[in-house]
């Protein structure tokens, strides 16, 4: 630059009460800095530019938004956003007009004013110059003015002049902001919403909470410990990070200061520090989505990006302090003492404010957790809802929530989650979800490779070695589902989850012991003694131990009661409802089935009640069942191709058309291997199979019947304690008989009856298979 371009009188301008400074990207009023985003300044800077002109919206978007396609919305946000920093009401345009049709004009008479020449040459941590293009003493008395202030307050940003600061494979740990207001409600609250700015960077990738909670375990300290600095540079230390975050709020009268710092946690130094001030406590949020966009800009993303994924903080989340603060608070309730506990503090920020999209989200995904499918996806709507109040990344949550717990569309689920992993590369929920998704229609594989991807962005993703660990076991691989457990254990990673996974290996692989000590200690633990209870009550009756199995269904039901998850309860009266029809104890499985329905309609729920009406001759109830999930779920890939296919097939056989129930289950032969939302209560996987090997029975068919039923028996992961699993052989047997392959059905049969060699002597199924089987002899 020439010394006649670095003297040239900067450009400001002025209009009603205000100052426009364009190099600093800065509006002024009375001295003091108003905070916008950087889009809404230069929307602003064009109307100012324009004085009084009308500037249509396509070039304003044209200007602001060049070379990239943007939705009229963005530019309304942000004219909403404009007016609402300079004080307009919205029955007062007093500065920005509408004009209809057109576009907008500034409504007041903008003014260049001169300025003395004053710039900052070079800046660094050592030494500040300042040249002053002026010829009177004042104005050396002024520079000298303005380099006390510089050195005695700080320079607004101090940046290291480097390429990038930060790298697209580094991460990093965001520590507790440092209040030293005194205002308890920004406590938890800045570092909250510092979070979900810098989370909308495809870039940044931030440490999870998970992963912090974790790595304080294995230091010794309480999950919940207070992110100080210190601790937030151990926690990057052992986690690999390259740079801890440290924020800050102080008070300047009435006004307050933020900051933000970025530092090597290895050796200390100062990567970047940014500094705005918030003239109102009501412009802090504001403040603090500024803040957040100029670190990203500064540390290496680029521009492109940081325009592309900027959703102001008011937006993205909540206008409300205090419902801001209430959110912070659930997730750390979450964490810390278990989902359902996060339930009140949700509902007290979506009390504050009732339109904060993220809130209903995570109500939505904590009633999933705890079992309330109904509640979850009423919440989950009205999220979908308020999608357009939340930034990028949260809308695919969002979104892709709603495919999965209101409509059941796999398929729309599957196309959100690839796009979120797509945009946000550094993102392992998305891939946590896919694994999730993968499973429900049977892909195992897919499953494994996305569970891995989730792990590798975060090894201490708990839901990422729970899904591997699953499709280990659903594809038959026992050594490797037990080596996931191991690392999971390794890293000290606890969920409910994890002890029914153990029992349920325990139980594939024989091994009673194994089965004791998961069930032991599952005792006291919420959210995994009942679970696991009811999956003893599965185990018993697998054998024919039905008096044993309805005791402990009784003793799941009644910890569930005690902690208030009705919907669970339900689960598991649907599930005992199954197993007493699949074993002809018909009024057992009709007062399950009611009762059951009379707590519950949610759709597994319902699936499982109809299912067992269904075989227990109750087809009017089960019809009407069958109707309410087709109209309540028009678009649910298992209601679709499984749940109904299965129950009209059983329709069809109990009328006497064993080639309508092929037919209408060719729909589910693609998901033949899925594991549908039923399985919860370990009912439901491979009914479509099952269903199938009896229509061929019913034809006569007995070698196609066989490979149906053979199928299940191969699939012993997937199939586990469900009744069919034991069934399958009696079925075999009688395929095997119907080919008049006496050794074969003498050896299926007895593969059953040893099977069930103590299992209750007055079982209807029980008895019918030794009346057969004597028939062989």
């Amino acid at each position: 630059m020439s010394a006649s371009e670095g003297q040239r009188a900067k450009e400001l301008y002025e209009f009603g009460p205000f100052r426009v400074d364009p190099e600093k990207e800065t509006l002024l009023r009375g001295g003091d800095p108003i905070p916008l985003t950087p889009k809404t300044f230069q929307i602003l800077l064009v109307l100012v530019r324009h004085n009084k002109e009308v500037v249509t919206k396509d070039d304003l978007m044209k200007a602001v938004w060049p070379d990239t396609f943007v939705e009229e919305a963005n530019l309304s946000r942000n004219i909403f956003m404009l007016r609402k920093a300079l004080g307009e009401s919205p029955q007062d345009h007093q500065y920005i007009l509408t004009v209809p049709g057109r576009g907008y004009r500034l409504a007041e008479s903008v003014h260049l004013v001169p300025e003395h020449e004053l710039s900052i040459v070079a800046a660094n941590h050592s030494k500040v110059q300042v040249q002053v293009a002026e010829t009177k003493p004042w104005g050396w008395i002024a520079a000298a003015g303005i380099l006390l202030l510089v050195v005695a307050a700080g320079t607004t940003r101090f940046f290291l002049h480097r390429t990038t600061a930060l790298t697209e494979k580094d991460t990093v740990v965001l520590a507790d902001f440092d209040n030293s207001t005194g205002d308890l409600v920004f406590e938890g609250t800045l570092r909250q919403g510092m979070a979900v700015q810098l989370e909308q960077s495809p870039f940044l990738s931030l440490v999870s909470d998970d992963r912090i909670h974790q790595t304080l375990k294995l230091m010794g300290r309480p999950v919940d410990a207070p992110l100080t600095p210190d601790t937030a540079r151990e926690v990057c230390e052992r986690t690999g990070s390259a740079a801890v975050l440290e924020g800050s709020i102080a008070s300047l009268g009435s006004q307050y200061v933020l900051g933000l710092r970025a530092k090597n946690c290895r050796t200390g130094e100062v990567l970047d520090e940014e500094q705005v001030q918030a003239t109102r406590k009501e412009d802090v949020l504001n403040a603090l989505s500024q803040i957040a966009s100029k670190f990203r800009a500064r540390i290496g993303e680029s521009l492109s990006a940081v325009e592309k994924h900027d959703t102001p903080l008011q937006e993205a989340t909540t206008s409300s302090l205090e419902a801001l603060k209430a959110y912070s608070e659930a997730w750390k309730v979450a964490f810390s003492t278990g989902p359902a506990a996060a339930v009140p503090v949700l509902q007290r920020a979506i009390r504050i404010d009732p339109n904060f999209a993220m809130a209903h989200a995570f109500l939505g995904r904590v009633y999933g957790d705890i079992w309330e499918p109904v509640l979850s996806a009423e919440s989950t709507s009205k999220a979908y809802e308020l999608q357009n109040r939340a930034s990028d990344r949260e809308r695919f949550f969002i979104v892709l929530s709603y495919d999965l717990q209101v409509t059941g569309n796999l398929e729309k689920a599957q196309e959100t989650g690839e796009l979120w992993a797509q945009t946000y590369p550094r993102d392992r929920v998305p891939h946590g979800f896919l694994s999730w998704i993968s499973q429900e229609v049977g892909k195992y594989e897919e499953s494994i490779e996305e569970s891995q991807k989730a792990i590798g962005l975060d090894p201490d993703f708990t839901p990422g070695y729970v899904n591997l660990a699953w499709a280990y076991v659903f594809l038959d691989h026992p050594e490797e589902a037990e080596k996931t457990l191991q690392r999971a254990s390794e890293r000290k990673l606890e969920i409910p989850e994890l002890l029914v996974l153990r029992y349920y290996m325990s139980f594939l692989q024989g091994d009673q012991a194994g089965m004791k000590r998961a069930a032991a200690l599952s005792q006291e633990k919420p959210g995994a003694e009942d679970w696991v209870s009811d999956e003893e009550a599965s185990v018993q009756a697998y054998s024919g131990r039905l008096r044993d199995a309805r005791r402990m269904s009784r003793r799941a039901m009644d910890l569930a009661r005690q902690a208030d998850q009705r919907e669970r309860v339900a689960m598991y009266e649907a599930g005992e409802a199954v197993r007493e029809a699949f074993f002809g104890n018909v009024p057992e499985a009709r007062r399950s089935a009611m009762a059951a329905m009379d707590l519950s309609k949610g759709r597994d729920v319902e699936y499982g009640a109809a299912f067992a009406l269904t075989l227990s001759g109750d087809s009017s109830r089960s019809q009407t069942l069958a109707n309410d999930l087709e109209k309540r779920f028009p678009e649910d890939t298992l209601v679709r191709f499984t749940y109904l296919p299965v129950l009209r097939a059983l329709f069809a056989l109990r009328s006497g058309e064993p080639t309508g129930a092929i037919e209408v289950l060719q729909i589910a032969v693609p998901y033949d291997l899925a594991i549908p939302g039923s399985w919860s209560s370990f009912f439901g996987n491979l009914y479509p199979v099952y269903a199938r090997g009896e229509a061929c029975l019913a034809l006569h068919q007995g070698a196609e019947a066989a490979t149906e039923f053979q199928k299940i028996l191969d699939h012993r992961g997937i199939v586990s304690s469900d009744p069919i699993g034991a069934l399958s052989h009696l079925q075999l047997g009688r395929s095997y008989a119907m080919q008049a392959d006496t050794a074969k059905a003498k050896a299926a049969y007895q593969d059953f009856l040893t099977l069930w060699k103590d299992a209750d002597p007055d079982i209807p199924i029980l008895k019918q298979a030794k009346a057969e089987y004597a028939k062989l002899q």
